[in-house]
């Protein structure tokens, strides 16, 4: 296998280290914006050379971002290259034209790298998928807000420290919207449930509610009551309804997911025959992610293409209820459906999920977070 590696950041450089001594496959152009210089690769500056290297049979994009990341992968896809991405964002905002793309060009496509870093999550979703039916995939997607999250429970940090500590360890970039607005679990959900259920969700309609408004006085009001917050996504596939969201969800202490620590991620699925697993490990790093990259250039070895095939597009229906804990402007909706008390935020009646959001996206600067109905 010849490849063709688009950047050579902290993946590009990790796919770059665990082929290198590899016999059955090398990277043989590397497109970087700086200067670099590689004893086995060619460095190029111009997509094209990669692009008309007829010696290239598959590109490994690890550049990042919409653009120009969609637009080399789709013309390497045209070109009849294979590609492999940890591109989560491309993926899922590109899905409904980047699989039939593969499936017309009869190239491989993989992606297992973009939800889980190191985990084999989408992997392990197409394995279950040769046997069973997945009802529910979602779980603590993004280590960033875990690292958060955890240091404020823990550490009694408030959310500024937190994140200022996440950011020094380089868990967190210097903007870190799309981490703690939710926008990078939204991606990864988005992914996970479209290869989960052989769908294509409508992605418009799925809500994400982040951490960004959390505040230590929100970590005290739990931890009087043992609970841990935990940003969680959620995807359904229930006789022909698809729903899904991301939000701050309460567990008590004692459950998995109020135990994952620091940068942790722990996702989970449910078969109507192996019923539920979950996967516990990093989500990010350079040679897990890597890791992940290479296991997909090795799976189009043995002829593995993507993990099932293309569905239709489908609607979300978000009507189930739940009960919430609310901090925020105390107007007539809330206050109609409030069932009590926690200091000064609101626990609600059983609100639908579709309601709760867009009451939030009304009111920015609240927080919410959903309390299990166990509780």
């Amino acid at each position: 296998m010849k490849i063709g590696l688009l950047g050579f950041g902290t993946v590009g450089k990790g796919v770059y280290d665990l082929t290198k001594p590899r016999a059955d496959m090398q990277v043989v152009r590397v497109l970087c914006r700086r200067e670099l210089h590689l004893p086995d690769a060619e460095v190029t500056h111009n997509f094209e050379d990669i692009l008309r290297d007829d010696s290239i049979d598959t590109v490994v994009e690890a550049i990042g971002g919409l653009h120009p990341a969609w637009d080399y992968v789709k013309s390497a896809i045209e070109a009849g290259k294979n590609v492999v991405t940890a591109n989560k964002a491309m993926v899922a905002t590109f899905y409904d034209e980047l699989i039939p793309l593969t499936e017309k060009m009869g190239v491989h496509f993989r992606c297992t790298a973009s939800v889980g870093g190191g985990i084999g999550w989408l992997s392990e979703l197409e394995r279950v998928r040769r046997i069973e039916t997945v009802s529910r995939v979602g779980g603590i997607m993004n280590g960033t807000c875990n690292y958060i999250l955890d240091s404020m429970s823990r550490l009694n940090l408030d959310y500024a420290e937190a994140l200022r500590q996440a950011q020094e360890l380089g868990y967190a970039e210097a903007d870190p919207s799309t981490d703690v607005d939710g926008i990078d679990t939204w991606h990864k959900l988005i992914v996970s449930a479209n290869i989960a259920f052989g769908v294509s969700l409508d992605r418009n309609a799925i809500p994400a509610a982040g951490i960004r408004s959390i505040s230590a006085a929100d970590v005290e009001e739990f931890k009087k009551r043992d609970l841990v917050c935990k940003l969680v996504s959620t995807a359904t596939s229930q006789d022909g309804r698809f729903s899904a969201y991301v939000q701050p969800t309460l567990y008590p202490q004692g459950q998995p997911e109020a135990a994952v620590p620091a940068n942790y991620n722990l996702i989970t699925l449910e078969g109507n025959v192996s019923g539920r697993q979950s996967f516990f490990g990093q989500g990010a790093g350079r040679y897990p992610t890597a890791y992940n990259v290479v296991q997909d250039c090795a799976d189009f070895l043995t002829g593995h293409g993507f993990y099932g095939p293309g569905g239709p597009k489908v609607s979300i229906d978000n009507s189930e209820k739940m009960v919430y804990y609310v901090r925020g402007e105390k107007d007539a909706w809330l206050v109609a459906n409030g069932a009590e008390s926690w200091g000064s935020a609101i626990v609600t009646k059983p609100v639908s999920v579709e309601d709760m959001h867009a009451w939030l996206r009304a009111h920015p600067g609240s927080f919410i977070a959903a309390v299990p109905s166990y509780l």
